[in-house]
């Protein structure tokens, strides 16, 4: 009876970790560009790559690879795990706040350079139809200063 009772228990809580209720499309891939204070000497324009997972109650996970040059001999690798929440629905759209916590690669004056990143993002997701999403966002953290970039993708 205890076995019986401790299986039952072990599923209803896994598969309620699973749920994917009311959600059609909890991946998402975006790309577009940024302009940002990457650079120690001016700055930087560059170009971000996002990939996110829905999870439950307004929240994501996902990787951002972001790549930005001063065009002056500065260039820069930020590949980040993000957390996102979503402020306003269920929807998985709409007013975001995320935290960007990575790596931060510098080549500049033929030496690389490697710091911690961490930094703070908000933004809104338009929807546009049932799949496709424009983001328009800022970004403030550590090492960088600022990014500001508008993102274009797809959910699937």
């Amino acid at each position: 009876m205890k076995k019986t009772f401790f299986v039952l228990l072990l599923s209803s809580l896994t598969f309620s970790i699973f749920a994917q209720e009311g959600r059609e499309k909890p991946f998402s891939v975006g790309i577009g560009p940024e302009w940002n204070m990457d650079s120690r000497h001016n700055f930087a324009i560059g170009g971000v790559l996002g990939f996110t997972y829905n999870l439950p109650r307004n929240f994501a996970l996902g990787i951002d690879i972001s790549g930005s040059s001063n065009f002056s001999g500065t260039h820069v690798l930020e590949p980040d795990f993000i957390f996102r929440y979503y402020l306003m629905n269920r929807a998985y759209n709409g007013l975001f706040l995320q935290t960007d916590i990575g790596a931060f690669f510098m080549y500049e004056e033929d030496e690389l350079t490697f710091l911690p990143e961490f930094g703070f993002r908000g933004g809104y997701r338009w929807l546009l139809g049932s799949s496709f999403f424009i983001e328009p966002y800022g970004r403030l953290g550590y090492p960088f200063a600022f990014g500001i970039g508008l993102m274009a993708g797809i959910r699937f």
